[in-house]
């Protein structure tokens, strides 16, 4: 789907493209794809590398034209292996023309215009709708991280009361999460270090730049406070499950040698020798009192020891 926006004053829709417009690509067809590289010859091979989810977050010139790949959060189903992840977005520009293109819906672009139009604000140049974009999504970042944080302490709450497989797995996915956004903001943050030094920028954009590293600080730290405490979380469960599973094998252990003991005395008076009392009419009551009696031995200790 394309969108043409006018970016002078304020964020406007227009019915085609103008010189100096910004073009918002998002979830783009075959058709959407062949536009674009014919009327604005826009190297084509620049799609497939946004489309690749894994592509790093960089910058590239060809021809003129020249191509960033931001790192942004996306938000899969809650259930799904990553449920927080992050996709490229990429940013096309040569001369007068501005495009962004996405292979995926997101809140954060959504949210990057309808902000803009509530403010009445449009873009001074492409550098600087560039680094607004930056900011946007380092904001972004911090309601994920924000929302992952409540699922973590409701996850730890339902383990408080029972430690269960559903909660453990709902961390380890969190945990992921939280990998794949660490290394997407480390990599914007390089990004941005390059991008000061490669695009013309004045003291407003510097101004912005410092807005950016600060919010992108504040995510990565975040990011790795977030990790550490869940790694802590799932290590704390993991010994508490050790722990547990040690007190049922000692216990299954304890009881197995009681009555061990009493099969031991048993099976000493059931033998075919000559024991005293295989003619004795007390010969099975005085097995089963020593049978017993040595059980009950063997309880007292271990429970002496704590063993039990």
């Amino acid at each position: 789907m394309r969108t043409y926006w006018n970016i002078e004053k304020s964020l406007n829709t227009i019915p085609e493209w103008q010189p100096n417009c910004w073009i918002q690509v998002t979830c783009p067809t075959d058709e959407d794809q062949r536009e674009l590289v014919e009327r604005l010859n826009i190297p084509d091979y620049f799609f497939s590398d946004i489309s690749d989810t894994d592509e790093r977050a960089r910058y590239e010139y060809d021809d003129g034209w020249m191509l960033i790949i931001l790192r942004i959060p996306y938000v899969k189903e809650i259930r799904s292996r990553t449920p927080y992840s992050t996709v490229p977005l990429g940013i096309i520009h040569k001369r007068d023309v501005t495009v962004t293109v996405c292979f995926y819906e997101t809140n954060m672009m959504i949210d990057f215009i309808s902000f803009h139009q509530k403010r009445g604000e449009g873009f001074t140049d492409f550098v600087d709708m560039t680094f607004r974009l930056f900011l946007s999504s380092a904001v972004w970042y911090l309601k994920r991280l924000k929302q992952i944080n409540i699922l973590i302490e409701k996850a730890k709450h339902n383990l408080d009361n029972e430690v269960n497989n559903e909660n453990l797995i709902g961390l380890s996915r969190l945990q992921d999460s939280l990998t794949y956004f660490i290394t997407s903001i480390r990599g914007n943050e390089t990004l941005l270090q390059k991008l000061k030094f490669k695009l013309q920028i004045d003291e407003l954009d510097a101004d912005l730049i410092e807005d950016v590293n600060i919010e992108m600080t504040q995510a990565r730290e975040t990011t790795n406070i977030y990790s550490n405490i869940l790694e802590s979380t799932m290590d704390t469960y993991s010994s508490i499950i050790n722990n547990n599973m040690n007190t049922v094998m000692r216990t299954l252990t304890s009881v197995s040698i009681i009555m061990m003991s009493a099969t031991f005395v048993a099976s000493v008076y059931g033998m075919n020798v000559f024991n005293g009392l295989e003619r004795s009419p007390w010969g099975f009551p005085i097995a089963l009192v020593v049978s017993f009696g040595v059980s009950v031995l063997c309880w007292v200790i271990m429970r002496h020891k704590r063993i039990l």
